[in-house]
C-alpha cells in the first residue's frame, strides 16, 4: 500500500529545490542564476499570497492604544494559497518564457550581451522543470 501524496508537497520540494539553488548560486557568485531564481521564487510567494479585501472590514477596537488592532502574534494574518506542484511549475515556465521573449526583444534592438545574460537566466530556471 502506497501512502497518498500529501498535497503541496511536489510543490515544498520544489521550492526547496529552488532555495537551494539560490544559496548555491549566492556561493557561487553566479549573478544571472540569483537574479532568475530571487525572481522566480518571489512570484511564487505573490502567487500565494490571499487577495487584499476591497474594503477593509470592520475590525472592533480591541485595543486601547491603536485603533483596529487585534492582540497577539499573527492573530490578523489570513492563511496563503497553497500552489500544487503544478501551478508552482506553471510559474517557472512563464517566467522562462519571459525572459526568452524580452531576450528576444534585446536581439531585435542590438543588445546582444543583455540577450545573452536573459537567456541565461531561463537556463538556471529551466533547470529545476522535470
Amino acid at each position: 500500500m502506497t501512502p497518498e501524496p500529501v498535497p503541496g508537497q511536489a510543490a515544498s520540494a520544489l521550492r526547496t529545490a529552488l532555495r537551494q539553488g539560490l544559496t548555491a548560486a549566492l556561493k557561487a557568485r553566479d549573478s544571472d542564476a540569483l537574479a532568475a531564481l530571487r525572481t522566480a521564487i518571489a512570484a511564487i510567494d505573490n502567487a500565494e499570497a490571499i487577495p487584499a479585501p476591497v474594503t477593509p472590514p470592520q475590525l472592533p477596537a480591541t485595543s486601547p492604544h491603536i485603533a483596529g488592532a487585534s492582540r497577539g502574534a499573527g492573530s490578523a494574518e489570513g492563511a496563503r494559497h497553497q500552489l500544487s506542484s503544478g501551478e508552482v511549475q506553471g510559474i517557472l515556465r512563464e517566467q522562462i518564457a519571459d525572459h526568452a521573449r524580452e531576450a528576444d526583444r534585446y536581439d531585435a534592438l542590438g543588445q546582444a550581451d543583455a540577450a545573452s545574460r536573459l537567456r541565461r537566466q531561463a537556463r538556471a530556471l529551466a533547470a529545476f522543470l522535470p
